[in-house]
């Protein structure tokens, strides 16, 4: 409800005393203020139990419309979450990791700031799928997927690739810290193993990595990660008896 000061100003000439000569002259006002009362601007004068219950019926329709835009952008939510996370694992899918790639070399490119890109393919899911059937071979790419997330930094993003192809990406981090996590995370999958009816499953991983550059394009990024990791395997082949 709104009030509204509607004061009365009355002229009424008064009398005063000036070097022993009386003078004429306004008075001040001395009437009461009046109150007008008023709802949504109309004067409550003019509220009748008709124009009561308009008021009242749009009121309540703008709280519903409130409520269902809430619970449309809740559902909205809930649907991109969903394209977003791959069908099997706890991460992103490819699609959205490529769109967190460009989201990082954009900030990159106008800040300045490092950020690398770690490329990891799983060795021995193979012998896996083919040895003990396709749900060890879930169950080695849930494993993977739980170690990369548990290992990096809430900034980090981690994402499946494709097949048996992860991606992660570093925030803030430089060639040398990314190869240093690298390799820090390679070692715990092949010293873990997969967690398998009570035993272990032999997995390992090759990674390249790739730092994020200006104006680079975001494929020709991931491609060049996936040649550095194959790189790395080829060099772990030639080093192995």
């Amino acid at each position: 409800m709104k009030i509204t000061d509607s004061p009365t100003v009355t002229s009424v000439p008064r009398t005063r005393a000036r070097n022993g000569k009386s003078e004429t002259g306004p008075a001040r006002n001395t009437s009461p203020a009046t109150d007008t009362a008023s709802v949504l601007g109309i004067p409550e004068a003019e509220l009748t139990p008709r124009v009561r219950a308009a008021i009242s019926g749009l009121m309540e329709e703008v709280a519903r419309l409130r409520d269902e835009l809430r619970m449309t952008k809740q559902r909205i939510g809930d649907l991109e979450e969903l394209a977003d996370t791959d069908a099997l694992l706890p991460v992103i899918n490819r699609r959205a990791f490529v769109r967190e790639l460009s989201r990082m070399m954009s900030y990159a490119e106008r800040y300045g700031t490092p950020h690398t890109l770690i490329y990891f393919d799983l060795n021995g899911m193979k012998a896996i799928n083919d040895g003990h059937g396709h749900a060890a071979g879930d169950a080695a790419l849930i494993h993977v997927s739980d170690v990369l997330k548990e290992s990096t930094r809430e900034s980090d993003v981690v994402g499946r690739l494709g097949g048996d192809e992860f991606g992660v990406l570093l925030a803030q981090a430089d060639e040398t810290t990314a190869n240093e996590k690298a390799d820090a995370l390679a070692q715990r999958i092949a010293k873990e193993g997969v967690p398998w009816k009570g035993g272990k499953l032999a997995l390992s991983v090759a990674y390249g990595v790739h730092p994020v550059q200006r104006g680079q394009d975001v494929d020709d990024a991931i491609q060049a990660a996936d040649r550095a990791m194959y790189e790395h395997k080829g060099a772990a082949r030639r080093q192995s008896p």
